[in-house]
Parts: C-alpha cells; sequence; structure tokens
C-alpha cells in the first residue's frame, strides 16, 4: 500500500514496478545490473477518487501521457530498493500535488490612504518635470 495522505492509499496492484538497466556513467556494473527502477501507474484504471483522476489529466507534466498513465523513471541511486522506494515517493508527491487546491483569490480595492498618497506623489513628480521647461532671462 502506498500512503498519499491520511484518507488516501494506493494499493500495490495498481502500481507496476519494473528492474531496467540504469543509463550513464557507472563502470562496469551499470551494464550487468538492473538497478534502475520502470515506474508506472493507470490513473484512470486505478481506484483513485474522480477529482484526483481529473486533476492529474489537467497537470501539463511530461510524466503523465494522454491516456493518464504515469511514467516514472527512478535511476537516482545505486540500488534497486532506494530506486523503488524514490519513484514511489516521486508518485505520491505527484498525486499530492494534484490534489492540491489553490486559495481563491478575493479581489481587494485600494485604500483612501493609498490612493491619496498616489495622486500627491504624481503631482509632485510632475512639479519635478514642470521645473525642467526652458529658463528665461
Amino acid at each position: 500500500m502506498l500512503q498519499i495522505s491520511n484518507s488516501l492509499t494506493l494499493p500495490d496492484d495498481e502500481i507496476e514496478l519494473s528492474a531496467i538497466r540504469a543509463q550513464g556513467a557507472g563502470g562496469q556494473n551499470v551494464n550487468k545490473v538492473s538497478s534502475a527502477v520502470h515506474l508506472r501507474f493507470d490513473s484512470q484504471a486505478s481506484s483513485l477518487p474522480a477529482f484526483y483522476k481529473e486533476r492529474l489529466l489537467a497537470l501539463r507534466d511530461s510524466r503523465i501521457t494522454a491516456d493518464g498513465v504515469v511514467i516514472i523513471k527512478g535511476q537516482r541511486y545505486r540500488t534497486q530498493e532506494q530506486n523503488r522506494a524514490d519513484a514511489l515517493e516521486r508518485l505520491a508527491e505527484l498525486i499530492r500535488e494534484a490534489g492540491h487546491t489553490e486559495k481563491a483569490r478575493r479581489p481587494t480595492k485600494p485604500t483612501m490612504g493609498s490612493r491619496k498618497r498616489r495622486l500627491e506623489e504624481k503631482g509632485r513628480r510632475g512639479q519635478i518635470k514642470a521645473g525642467r521647461g526652458k529658463v528665461d532671462i
């Protein structure tokens, strides 16, 4: 079970994990050991609430396909266990991010004092600029 929040968990059978060979530098070991992890999670066929499914599809993230399949490749660490834990944590973070809603902004008006200060400053700037004209001798 992958714990997303206090009230939301994902069963292990909905997350497909496969071991692959990592890319990059690593000497002889990288060519023979499958230490990277490839995670696939079909959000639309999962037990996630509909709200999370819609929000995941709406996210503009390169790790999510148009069909709602989340693909995460974990190859940050040298061991498969660490990469598996890292990929699962990144999936949980992505789902948490999708569930997060921004607080609605309430439009406000400028206060009377701020309007007065703005107009006074405009007047001062205007006087400074007016004093830059030609001088008659």
